[in-house]
């Protein structure tokens, strides 16, 4: 946490010492201090608005650099009690409960994006694509605007894949129904690959799929739907992301 903002009348922005410090201008200070250069008192602050007062310790931190950050991609394995509004990728829309997972103590251990966690990476995250509000696994959280573009322009050709567990009996011929023949909210379905995953468990590889499409799709066919878990978006599995954790996109990988 950053240091308390000082109320006295000498206290001054951090942004606006540091450059007095160095002899830097304002805009260079912010990129140092939002690039997380900077200690106030030994301690790294990353807001350029915090107020510092004449006797805090302000220092630039040696190997501080002003390449621009760039924007990250964040991969988050959601626990399902986590839950989210359907219509996540809206501006507005409360997501707190999982932006919260994004923490550096959730950070696997063994992520090897190389990316140095900034503050600034939580800043104007999208969430996408929109996700069942109890369901748990996948979700994707971006600052580029390219893979924004990918995943809004081309959701009906970027496939999702959802693990579901099911209770009851299908009915006879009931997986065949489900990878084709059926229609949602008046509108015939394409053709759908579904399996088994195991007795219990289906797999749904889906493209945009609209709120409640699953479970529809499973009553139908005598299905009661136990929970869902998305593992895939586009080319990017889940993999061994344990629940609840988080790693930056590699940079050879493509949704």
């Amino acid at each position: 946490m950053p240091p308390s903002l000082p109320t006295s009348p000498e206290s001054v922005r951090l942004a606006k010492r540091l450059a007095d410090l160095i002899s830097c201008s304002r805009s260079e200070a912010e990129q140092y201090i939002q690039g997380g250069w900077v200690a106030v008192d030994g301690q790294i602050v990353e807001e350029p608005g915090v107020r510092v007062l004449p006797e805090q310790k302000v220092e630039l931190n040696e190997g501080a650099s002003l390449v621009p950050i760039e924007p990250v991609t964040i991969l988050l394995h959601k626990p399902a009690d986590a839950l989210l509004p359907f219509n996540c990728a809206d501006a507005g829309a409360d997501i707190s409960s999982v932006l919260k997972l994004i923490a550096p103590e959730n950070l696997i251990k063994d992520d090897r994006s190389g990316i140095r966690f900034l503050k600034h990476h939580l800043h104007q995250l999208a969430l996408m694509p929109p996700f069942e509000t109890d369901a748990s696994g996948l979700l994707v959280f971006t600052q580029d605007w390219r893979i924004k573009r990918k995943l809004n322009e081309d959701a009906l050709k970027v496939e999702q894949e959802y693990i579901v567990e099911v209770s009851g009996e299908i009915i006879p011929d009931g997986l065949k129904l489900l990878s084709h023949g059926m229609s949602f909210n008046g509108k015939p379905l394409p053709p759908i690959k579904v399996s088994w995953q195991n007795e219990h468990r289906l797999r749904f590889p889906l493209k945009a799929p609209p709120r409640g499409l699953i479970a529809h799709m499973c009553e139908k066919v005598g299905l009661t739907v136990v929970s869902i878990k998305r593992i895939r978006v586009g080319r990017v599995p889940m993999a061994s992301l344990p629940v609840g954790q988080w790693r930056y996109l590699l940079g050879d990988e493509r949704f």
